[in-house]
């Protein structure tokens, strides 16, 4: 076994070309008992090709790899089951691996053709005579099988028409609140009320069905759920069972009804201070005993049921599983340190309402703050300017594609500090000046205090008088330009790091 593992570890990071090359081929060579000595290089063609090779070879090492299925030497056909998974093409090596079923010899092999089946089997493995004796969690093979015939998603035009006291859960960035809350309850206020507020995030209670599509209308928040029930229990043991209950119970189900297209498939996410992997099989393998029709899959799931920690206890959370952000499609390219949506959305919301709007982003990157401006509507011209020319021609696409009817837009590569320059920011012809400015964390400032006194020095003389600065400030000014007039500052979290959600008003 250690001369196995040595001569795996050798090979497993050998460019694939010469893996092919020189070890398959040499093994094709080698007669018993030598042949069997080599068998790692199967285990390391698996793993290789997998992370390094390129299609054309992944389909030549599969192919091989199932041809060894039946090779004489039991060992190879082992290290052959084991390989196979990996390289993906699932029908095909369930296919292989069922065929070999009824010649396995020994204890041994079964087992090894037990745990690639885990791993790949599907529909085919549910219907084997021969499978039905071995211990394959069904749940995973029909979540599998359910994946082949489609992969199922989240249905953005969805209706829970009786949400019978089901709440929503908009999570946020910690210093959003208030701004999520207010968001809520202006763009939801004929369907659904502010129920709970908390650190980072904000509760809505619905007064009669919930479309999803009225979710997506509000752009604050990061990520949202809906609850499905709290859970203390004196051991992680007893916490199994009810734990269970929440992800199979009825409101579990009348929401993937709702909101589910296809087979209900979730991934169960298990904070890591709850328990291990063996604590979440546990919960996994009670909720589809209570109801077979939900299926644990890890593996492209549209929902995840998150068990979260909470004092005392547990709560378990339905979460949509939205990649891509569906409300966010605009965004056909991206910069360094591009703005976070949800946080371009809150600048926008701060700056409030007004008529005629002349919006500029000095630090304009991927577009985002004067999306979210323009789309609250008012707008007359929206002015991006950066000094990366790529990132103003990302800026350009990602408006267009926005398809935002009123607004006049205009992009060029400049510095704010020459704002002269840019036709249209003349000395009081900007009534909101909205950006996130570089922080010095992804991109380096020499002088990151100086750049932010220049951007207000800047935004009050573009500015005309009631217009408003609204930025993402990491430093304390000590003199704050005379002629602007500080209205709003919130702490907002980052990831990691705390910078001010400002407001400033021209004097």
């Amino acid at each position: 076994m250690k001369a196995d593992n040595e001569l795996y570890r050798r090979l497993r990071s050998k460019d694939c070309s010469l893996l092919w090359a020189e070890d398959v081929a040499g093994l094709a060579k080698l007669a018993e008992p030598e042949r069997s000595r080599r068998a790692a290089v199967v285990r390391a063609v698996g793993v290789a090709f997998a992370e390094r090779g390129t299609e054309e070879q992944k389909a030549e090492a599969r192919a091989w790899i199932r041809g060894l299925l039946a090779d004489p030497s039991e060992k190879i056909r082992r290290y052959a089951a084991a390989a196979l998974p990996k390289l993906g093409d699932d029908r095909a090596a369930e296919e292989g691996l069922l065929g070999r079923l009824g010649s396995a010899e020994g204890e041994r092999e079964r087992k090894a053709l037990a745990e690639a089946l885990r791993k790949v089997g599907g529909q085919a493995t549910l219907e084997s005579p021969l499978a039905r004796s071995l211990p394959l969690p069904e749940s995973s093979l029909r979540a599998r099988a359910a994946r082949s015939v489609g992969l199922g998603h989240v249905r953005l035009d969805g209706v829970l028409r009786e949400p019978a006291g089901q709440r929503v859960r908009f999570r946020c960035r910690a210093g959003l609140e208030r701004l999520l809350a207010e968001e809520i309850a202006e763009t939801l206020r004929d369907r659904m009320s502010v129920s709970g507020r908390g650190e980072g995030w904000v509760e809505a209670s619905p007064s009669g069905p919930v479309a999803f599509a009225d979710l997506l209308a509000v752009r604050l928040w990061s990520d949202l759920a809906f609850p499905l029930g709290e859970v203390r229990a004196r051991s992680e043991s007893a916490a199994i069972v009810p734990l269970a209950q929440a992800i199979a119970s009825p409101r579990c189900r009348a929401l993937l009804d709702a909101f589910g297209e296809g087979v209900p498939r979730y991934r169960i996410d298990l904070d890591p201070s709850l328990g291990d992997a063996e604590l979440l099989q546990a919960i996994a393998s009670e909720a589809y005993r209570l109801n077979p029709s939900f299926l644990n899959d890890a593996r492209e799931a549209p929902w995840s049921a998150d068990i979260l920690p909470i004092d005392g206890g547990a709560r378990v959370e339905l979460r949509p599983r939205l990649v891509p952000d569906p409300r966010f499609a605009h965004r056909l390219g991206d910069v360094p340190a591009a703005s976070h949506p949800p946080l371009a959305a809150a600048l926008a919301r701060l700056a409030g309402p007004f008529a005629g709007e002349v919006a500029w982003d000095p630090f304009c990157g991927s577009a985002q703050e004067l999306v979210e401006r323009a789309r609250l509507g008012g707008v007359d011209t929206v002015i991006g300017t950066d000094l990366d020319a790529r990132a103003v021609e990302v800026a350009r696409r990602n408006f267009a594609a926005a398809k935002l009817a009123g607004p006049r837009s205009a992009f060029v590569a400049a510095d704010f500090r020459h704002h002269e320059r840019v036709p249209g920011l003349v000395r009081g012809g900007v009534t909101l000046v909205i950006s996130n400015p570089p922080m010095g964390r992804r991109v380096r400032i020499d002088d990151l205090a100086g750049l932010y006194r220049d951007l207000l020095a800047v935004s009050a003389d573009v500015l005309r008088p009631g217009g408003r600065l609204v930025l993402v400030n990491p430093v304390r000014l000590e003199k704050p330009d005379a002629r602007l007039r500080l209205v709003s500052s919130e702490p907002v979290d980052l990831g990691g790091f705390t910078c001010n959600l400002e407001r400033w008003d021209r004097i």
